[in-house]
């Protein structure tokens, strides 16, 4: 079935858009002593990653599988409560709503 005005989606272009659209691929956030700490945006997360993420039962066990150890170790350091992340997630999955709500242009 053919659109009516002919044009077609390129998924580069649609990714690209939606990356432009969400400030990037990689979430960026600052602790209370300064670190600043990321993890992949959800909306282009690799399996794994969102697999894990996915699996976590707890709230450390999904801490660690958004910042991974080394990060999830700073996270900690800097005084953070493992339920803490998932307010940022929270955060970025509303900011993510609001920002996507323009549909791509296509080409």
């Amino acid at each position: 079935m053919s659109k009516p005005n002919k044009k077609r989606y390129k998924l580069s272009e649609v990714k690209a858009q939606y990356t432009e659209a969400v400030g990037g691929d990689v979430v960026e956030f600052e602790t209370d002593k300064g670190d600043v700490l990321t993890f992949p945006h959800p909306l282009f997360a690799d399996d794994d990653w969102s697999t894990a993420v996915d699996d976590a039962e707890t709230s450390r066990d999904k801490a660690v599988a958004i910042l991974g150890t080394e990060q999830y170790e700073t996270y900690t350091a800097a005084g953070h409560a493992d339920g803490d992340i998932g307010l940022l997630f929270l955060a970025v999955q509303q900011d993510m709503q609001g920002q996507i709500k323009k549909r791509p242009t296509r080409s």
